[in-house]
């Protein structure tokens, strides 16, 4: 896998912007995964260490992919609540969309939002054929938000880590309401 010089775009939202993840990203890093509910279909919960490996990781991708996770920063309070956006670990098929939010930050649109600008910018700017995700059968938010998405479901497969999952294709279009 060849390593790439990347400089991560920003991309703004009404209410957020995608911005390249910083260690200064670690408290909202460390408070999500320590909360095993909240993160429990990312593997959570984590302690401190792991949850640095985590945003370490997620910066890394960058640079050997050329693509990868955004921390979402509020507009507003100007702090990291989440993040989202491309993984593609290795072993696995291919790359997806993920995302996540501190669990105050949810119910407000954000992660929609979040996803929203970035799929245009993996169609627009990446000018990638498919955007795709999957998720945990259980995990009925991420299942919710790929639906208001417009996802459509294309497949279901077995992954690395055991589980079968449904596959869903994400247009790039606005969000459903």
């Amino acid at each position: 896998m060849p390593e790439q010089s990347v400089e991560i775009p920003r991309l703004e939202g009404a209410r957020l912007t995608l911005r390249a993840p910083t260690a200064s990203d670690f408290l909202a890093y460390q408070s999500f995964f320590a909360d095993g509910e909240a993160s429990h279909f990312y593997g959570g919960p984590m302690g401190d260490g792991q949850a640095w490996r985590v945003l370490a990781a997620q910066i890394g991708h960058w640079h050997l992919r050329g693509y990868g996770v955004w921390a979402i920063e509020d507009k507003e309070t100007q702090t990291c609540v989440g993040a989202c956006g491309f993984a593609w670990p290795e072993g696995w098929p291919r790359r997806e969309l993920t995302w996540w939010l501190l669990p105050e930050a949810r119910g407000k649109g954000l992660a929609v939002e979040a996803s929203r600008l970035a799929i245009r910018h993996a169609y627009d700017v990446y000018r990638w054929d498919l955007v795709e995700t999957h998720m945990n059968d259980k995990n009925k938010a991420a299942r919710a938000l790929v639906l208001r998405l417009g996802g459509e479901r294309m497949a279901r497969e077995r992954f690395p880590d055991g589980l079968t999952r449904n596959v869903y294709r994400l247009p790039n279009g606005e969000a459903r309401y």
